[in-house]
């Protein structure tokens, strides 16, 4: 997971926030954690508690010359402020892209068996938006377990517009992403990017989890999954993100066989990638001509795990 920190005049020790994206689709602990103050470069929009999460939202300078955040929503979650949505509501045409690893998540529709995606962790729907700017025959579920944070994503987000504008190709469900339910034939395929208390959802680094998911999607589909990284700042001791993104990619590979897991690193985020590798020139470069010119820098960063 990219570091994404803009700098500030007094630097926040060990401080997540402007890293993207660590979606919450799980409860909080019990326990309340601190809550870090936010650098001078964001503008507080909105704070709401809700029974799974402390959501922020904030601007971030258009003034902070150079980043590629700058003048970006940024939706925040858990005490560090994790970044799990980004929106570029200033762009001309409201450019969808985000600078950060939605974007590669926005290369896998053209290597599915049908156009139907699964995204669990939809947040404010960052990923959603740039799936349906560039593949209008696709069709997206997204499942979401916190109300509040769709509420917000709706408020300061424009997903009630994403939603009245692909009413019929986007359907967003409340409710725990692991109980997600496929339709007949399963999914094409499904982008996994599930957090709890700022560290990879601890299913997440069991077999079993990957392979009731993988049973969701057609032959041949795939998954793209967000196994964070070092720059991860968990809420819970014990929840190191260098630690837990192996344990991850362990058990992804447990579940789905030897050379069945690809990775890449983008500014730090880890993403994987199920099914055969594609690495061969003549798949890469079918791969790539199915994709738009600007997402098709990301085919050459795979690599097998």
């Amino acid at each position: 997971m990219t570091t994404m920190a803009l700098p500030a005049p007094n630097p926040l020790p060990s401080s997540a926030i402007l890293r993207p994206r660590c979606t919450t689709v799980a409860a909080a602990a019990a326990r309340t954690p601190a809550v870090q103050p936010l650098p001078d470069e964001l503008q507080l929009v909105a704070d709401v508690r809700s029974l799974h999460n402390h959501i922020r939202v904030a601007d971030v300078s258009p003034r902070a010359a150079g980043h590629p955040l700058a003048g970006a929503r940024l939706l925040l979650l858990d005490g560090p402020g994790n970044i799990h949505s980004v929106s570029f509501p200033r762009r001309a045409h409201h450019c969808p892209l985000t600078a950060t690893y939605f974007d590669a998540f926005a290369t896998l529709p053209p290597l599915l068996p049908r156009p139907s995606l699964a995204v669990l962790g939809f947040g404010a729907g960052s990923a959603a938006r740039v799936l349906l700017h560039f593949y209008p025959d696709l069709s997206v579920h997204g499942w979401e377990l916190d109300p509040a944070v769709l509420a917000v994503a709706r408020d300061f987000f424009g997903l009630a517009e994403l939603e009245r504008d692909h009413a019929a190709r986007l359907f967003v469900h409340i409710g725990d992403a692991l109980e997600a339910e496929a339709p007949p034939g399963g999914f094409g395929g499904a982008l996994v990017d599930l957090f709890a208390n700022g560290s990879v959802l601890p299913e997440l680094q069991e077999v079993d989890t990957w392979r009731r998911l993988g049973g969701m999607m057609a032959p041949g589909g795939r998954m793209m999954v967000n196994c964070g990284g070092g720059c991860v700042e968990a809420e819970e001791e014990g929840r190191e993100g260098e630690a837990v993104k192996d344990a991850t990619l362990r058990a992804m590979a447990t579940a789905f066989g030897k050379g069945m897991v690809s990775v890449m690193d983008v500014d730090e985020s880890w993403v994987a990638m199920t099914g055969p590798p594609v690495t061969a020139p003549d798949e890469a470069a079918a791969w790539n001509a199915r994709l738009p010119p600007e997402l098709r820098h990301f085919v050459d960063l795979w690599r097998p795990y």
